[in-house]
């Protein structure tokens, strides 16, 4: 864990970046970025053959961009802006053509839309190992109450710590991770079926069901409209 005094945003444009920072762990696939504003303690992994681009940012530099971590989805005019900006001399020249072009990358990124990629993170320890445990190996479904043996504690407690701090049941807590996981291994190419079963569904339907009521679309059409957005 570290922090900045500058805002700092991680754009990736290859492989799947993973951000903790406070009550979340995002998971951020390609043609998205992590916002990390100053100061946050934060941690940065990364999985895969991974492409990224980190961007300062002086705070207070632009009034509308987020207060909060989140992620945010770059079109690629601002991910091209991005890249550029990566060439050009730490002292730039403010009334420079280079100048111009971080006002324009910043009017773009106060713009990003902020997309949803956050898995909650208890403050508990408890629940922190079993969210640990989840992300290690997102096909065990054990249930609340397989934990609450594995742990030794009573489910009913684990239950209302997590009502407490995440607002969510187990299984909805659980859903977002495997959907966030799931975004990330079908936009890297894997097949539903493969995911599917990767994250302990007996099938690719069952999964589909799940995804299309908790996102409002299938997988496929999910990830072709994000594409199409993207360009």
């Amino acid at each position: 864990m570290h922090a900045h005094c500058k805002d700092e945003l991680v754009l990736t444009l290859r492989g799947i970046v993973r951000l903790e920072a406070g009550h979340g762990v995002w998971i951020v696939p390609p043609r998205c970025a992590v916002w990390i504003p100053g100061r946050i303690p934060h941690s940065v992994s990364v999985a895969g053959d991974v492409e990224m681009h980190c961007l300062f940012v002086e705070p207070d530099a632009v009034p509308t961009l987020p207060q909060q971590c989140c992620a945010l989805s770059i079109s690629p005019l601002l991910a091209s802006l991005l890249v550029h900006a990566t060439h050009m001399p730490v002292m730039y020249d403010l009334d420079g053509a280079d100048g111009r072009i971080a006002t324009v990358l910043l009017d773009q990124l106060s713009l990003a839309p902020v997309e949803e990629l956050r898995f909650l993170m208890p403050v508990d320890a408890r629940l922190r190992r079993i969210a640990s445990a989840m992300m290690e190996n997102p096909s065990d479904r054990a249930t609340i109450d397989d934990w609450g043996r594995r742990i030794a504690v009573a489910p009913r407690t684990l239950t209302r710590i997590l009502q407490r701090e995440t607002g969510m049941s187990f299984g909805r807590w659980r859903q977002q991770l495997h959907i966030l996981i799931a975004l990330q291994r079908l936009d890297q190419g894997a097949s539903v079926q493969t995911v599917a079963l990767d994250l302990g569904y007996e099938g690719a339907s069952a999964f589909v069901t799940m995804f299309r009521k908790a996102l409002g679309k299938p997988p496929a059409r999910y990830l072709a409209e994000r594409r199409i957005g993207a360009h």
